[in-house]
Formats: C-alpha cells, structure tokens, sequence
C-alpha cells in the first residue's frame, strides 16, 4: 500500500513522526504493518490540567484519498469528554471534510486541508482535551457535566486517566 502516493507521503510523515524529538508525549506505529492504519499513544505531561498523567491509545485510519481527505481518529478505549463521541471517535473541526458546513457552525477554513499532517492533528486533539468545545458536543453528557457540574467532569476524567494507567 505505500506504493500509492497517498502511501508514499503516509510513510514519510510517520518516519518524521518516529524521529522527531521535538514531539514529546507522542508515539505512532502502524497497525498490522498497513501504513493507512496508525496506532497513537498520547501520554500527556503532568501540567495539563484535565487529562494529565494519562496515557490514552487512539487510532488514526487515513482514506485512500488522503491528503485531500482526512483521517478518522478514535480512542480505545473511549475518552469521556464533550468532543469525543461515546464510541472514542473524535469529533474535531480539522477532522472534518473540506465541504460547507450544512448546519453553518464551522466555516470552510476551520474544516479539512491537506496542509493538516498526522502531528497538526495530534497536537490539536491534545489541545482540544484541555479545553473542550461544549457549543457542538459529541458526548452531550460530557458536556452538561463540563458546563453545569465541572466537579463531577473532574471527577470522572480523572477515573479516565486512572483506568489509563491500568489503575481500575
């Protein structure tokens, strides 16, 4: 499959990825030797308020037609947090199709572009753990807990970080 060009540049950026010493807390690798099916373990430093001290497994699934589409990006096990559906897929705006929103929420621009790379969504999905986007929820709970009862939010972040650590 790296014969592809979509293969190809898959290959390179995971290269660049493993090699890279300026991405702390990062580590990639393929799933099953496919270069379009990555496995991340994000292990998030101590000074990130919500999430930190865990380390959490995901899954990067890059399409056939990627750059110009983009990955799907799922946590196993899932993550309770407001952008993160039940499931563990993520719900964040780079992860989304370069279309028109039809619900008009996000502009074109906040949207897909092949300019992203598997790091800009690792860094961005880091970033977005630390300070959810309650306006559009993938997890409605999460969010109520996030708005009206960031007590029990904590509380049950932590427990995520916990079972992270193989603690539950």
């Amino acid at each position: 499959m790296a014969t592809t060009p979509a293969g190809r540049m898959l290959a390179r950026q995971l290269q660049h990825m493993q090699s890279d010493k300026d991405l702390p807390g990062i580590s990639c690798g393929l799933v099953d030797n496919n270069v379009f099916e990555w496995e991340v373990m994000l292990m998030i430093s101590d000074d990130v308020k919500l999430y930190g001290g865990g380390f959490f497994r995901a899954r990067l699934s890059f399409p056939p037609e990627y750059p110009h589409m983009p990955p799907k990006m799922k946590f196993e096990p899932p993550l309770f947090h407001p952008n993160i559906y039940p499931n563990g897929e993520v719900c964040i705006s780079i992860l989304h199709p370069p279309e028109e929103d039809k619900y008009g929420y996000e502009s074109a621009a906040e949207r897909w572009s092949p300019v992203q790379t598997p790091e800009t969504i690792l860094l961005s999905v880091i970033s977005m753990l630390s300070s959810p986007n309650d306006e559009s929820a993938a997890n409605v709970e999460a969010a109520r807990l996030w708005r009206d009862d960031p007590k029990e939010f904590k509380r049950r972040v932590r427990k995520c970080v916990r079972e992270s650590l193989g603690e539950e």
